[in-house]
């Protein structure tokens, strides 16, 4: 009997230890700020890359564009919709650069 004790002790310790791990968790504080001016049309989504030039120039290169097939000879080209956006380095929009562009394809 002391030993049922001892177990349901225990397995009740270690159901209850996850909700007391998880609850001591730190909140992290951080400040968004929406520095990219992305045109009325577009949508970032889910950025895959970002990265600044020696002038500050900011690229975003993202998965989420318009998704593409094509036929080719005897099989199927799928392009997924990859974009590389050019923003100054105050955030405005600069443009898209190689929109459509095959090598993008090796990124994905």
């Amino acid at each position: 009997m002391k030993r049922m004790t001892q177990a349901l002790m225990a397995a009740s310790f270690l159901i209850g230890l996850p909700a007391v791990a998880q609850s001591t968790a730190p909140e992290i504080a951080f400040t968004s700020t929406d520095i990219l001016k992305v045109p009325r049309d577009e949508l970032l989504g889910e950025v895959a890359g970002v990265a600044t030039n020696s002038k500050g120039d900011i690229f975003v290169f993202t998965r989420t564009g318009d998704p593409s097939v094509s036929l080719g000879g005897s099989r199927t080209f799928q392009r997924g919709g990859t974009k590389l956006y050019e923003f100054d380095a105050g955030g405005k929009y600069v443009g898209e650069i190689g929109k459509g562009v095959y090598g993008f394809l090796v990124a994905q």
